[in-house]
């Protein structure tokens, strides 16, 4: 066991907005509701995959709707341990731990900010970066149920949802959250121990915080940050560009939109497409597709090496857009058909990043 503190949420925050892949809501919003619970509860112990007890009882704490309304309206921390304490009282079992959902964004940070529920962190999650759907993760792969499934909203409301399947999950939720606003905090995929080792990625919030810490040390030497991050996760640097368009919607829950940019410096006359549902979703350089899920696709500021959501992205903005390397189980042939480019529409065969001219 570790802890956090409020000095490492600021190099998690800007970790899990590479991770985010364009989405997953702005980690800022849950840095402050976070460092709020870590002033009054003490520092967030955060503990190992490895180090748990077959018999616990662990469930993933998360934000649902769309980004672009969550930097509207702002979520509560007691809305997030309403949605946990509804899930106990269904189950009949307090849980021991909770975990992210997903490593980028928002997500990455909502466990931090549900102290007062008085359970450690674990450090894993079930995407190893974020994706646009409830059904988008690692317990999917090995048969892991959803729900039960619960919600609070600012209304006061709460509800606890059973589905057939994951993606039933994804869409009665998605409604309820269009309902109530298009911002909620669930409570979802209870497993036990034994079940996480298994199931999910480790180690996620500690490689959000080494990002951000390559992030800020390369700001200070004068290197860029985005050769660092893609020199430490292997990925390619897919195009350089002034943004000369953006799409965005909030449309069902979802920011949907692209980003359209001109090439600049090396890449001079050429063009660049980047399509988003939430996350970043494909990149086409020139008309043709170079990188897809389930790899992540990020934009950062070019001088500063500010990693940059869908939402936030403007006219005018001079970008790098990064492919790096997603966790080897989403380019299984079970993982490509949950998020790989043919699950989003998109009719082309996924190919890793890394091998993009």
């Amino acid at each position: 066991m570790r802890y956090i503190d409020e000095a490492a949420l600021d190099d998690i925050a800007l970790g899990a907005t590479i991770l985010g892949a364009g989405g997953g809501g702005d980690p800022y919003v849950g840095t402050l509701l976070a460092r709020e619970q870590i002033r009054t509860h003490g520092n967030a112990s955060l503990v190992e995959l490895d180090s748990l007890d077959d018999d616990a009882q662990l469930c993933f704490v998360a934000v649902m709707g769309a980004p672009g309304v969550l930097i509207e309206k702002l979520p509560r921390v007691t809305e997030a341990v309403s949605a946990l304490r509804a899930l106990e009282t269904y189950l009949g079992r307090p849980f021991t731990h909770i975990a992210p959902i997903e490593a980028g964004g928002v997500n990455a940070l909502v466990p931090f900010s549900a102290l007062s529920a008085g359970l450690p962190i674990v450090d894993a999650d079930g995407m190893g970066r974020a994706f646009p759907s409830l059904e988008h993760v690692t317990p999917t792969l090995h048969g892991g149920a959803a729900t039960p499934l619960s919600m609070a909203d600012e209304h006061g409301n709460a509800m606890v949802l059973t589905t057939k399947t994951n993606q039933w999950s994804e869409t009665l939720m998605r409604a309820a959250t269009v309902a109530s606003g298009c911002c909620n905090m669930i409570a979802l995929y209870p497993m036990t121990g034994a079940q996480a080792k298994a199931w999910l990625i480790p180690g996620v919030i500690t490689l959000a915080e080494e990002l951000g810490r390559l992030v800020r040390t390369a700001r200070a030497e004068h290197r860029s940050p985005a050769d660092a991050v893609v020199a430490y996760r292997g990925g390619r640097t897919l195009f350089e560009g002034k943004v000369t368009a953006v799409n965005r919607s909030n449309t069902d829950g979802w920011t949907l939109g692209s980003v359209d940019l001109q090439g600049i410096g090396d890449w001079d006359g050429r063009e660049m497409t980047v399509r988003f549902q939430n996350e970043n979703i494909v990149a086409e350089r020139d008309g043709e597709i170079v990188a897809t899920v389930p790899d992540l696709i990020m934009l950062m500021t070019t001088d500063s090496g500010q990693p940059i959501t869908a939402e936030e992205v403007k006219f005018g903005y001079r970008l790098s857009v990064l492919g790096i390397p997603c966790d080897h189980r989403w380019r299984t042939d079970a993982g490509l058909a949950l998020t790989g480019p043919r699950a989003f529409g998109y009719d082309t065969d996924f190919r890793p990043v890394e091998t993009t001219a």
